[in-house]
């Protein structure tokens, strides 16, 4: 009986020491489990970056487009007020120009009549003479 006790002790004591030693085998598997879920949140991060980035690109690229268009609409506007200038410009130059002629013409009937005039007085004081 002495023995069948002393086992029994011997075998707490056994049971004792392995319950304070620690589990070396679960240690690494949660550590890859934790590793695992670290990389799954960096990917996803990630991907979150990559697609605010992608969203950001093509704000840009709508925005350039909506600027070009309007720049395009402002040069049109600009050509089309410089045309009309141009056409307003000729046309009172056109003005001008007929007034000018019809100046000139006035200006050579009046100088016409008056050496028709002159004309005749010396005509007439040359014949009373």
């Amino acid at each position: 009986m002495k023995k069948t006790i002393a086992t029994l002790i011997a075998g707490l004591f056994a049971t004792a020491a392995f319950a304070q030693a620690p589990a070396p085998a679960t240690t690494p598997a949660a550590a890859k489990v934790e590793a695992k879920q670290e990389k799954q949140a960096a990917k996803a991060e990630v991907k979150e970056t990559k697609a605010a980035a992608k969203a950001d690109v093509k704000e840009a690229k709508k925005e350039a487009k909506a600027d070009v268009k309007e720049a395009k609409l402002d040069a049109k506007a600009d050509v089309k007020e410089a045309k009309a200038d141009a056409k307003e410009v000729k046309k009172e130059a056109k003005a001008d120009v007929k007034e000018a002629k019809a100046d000139a013409k006035h200006a050579k009937a009046e100088h016409k009549a008056e050496l028709k005039a002159e004309h005749k007085a010396t005509t007439v004081a040359a014949a009373t003479k």
